[in-house]
């Protein structure tokens, strides 16, 4: 397989081996493709983020008797 790098990209490589964090550039790339792997089992791992309700309501507050709705915004009187 080839790889056209963008100079910026090559650059970056470069200068990592340069300062010894890796040895050559098939390093870096297998550095960042077990870095993207860790990154994506984490994103699978988590859990889903719940909206402010659920969480209230399956929090030590359940079962409190919340009233989560909106009360109706009747608005306020106005002198003109």
């Amino acid at each position: 397989m080839t790889i056209d790098l963008k100079p910026e990209q090559e650059r970056i490589i470069r200068t990592e081996i340069a300062r010894g964090h890796f040895r050559n550039a098939e390093d870096v790339l297998d550095h960042a493709l077990a870095t993207l792997q860790e990154k994506e089992h984490k994103e699978e791992t988590k859990a889903p983020r719940k909206n402010l309700a659920q969480f209230l309501l399956e929090s030590p507050f359940a079962g409190a008797e919340l009233n989560l709705e909106r009360q109706k915004d009747y608005g306020r009187p106005v002198d003109l």
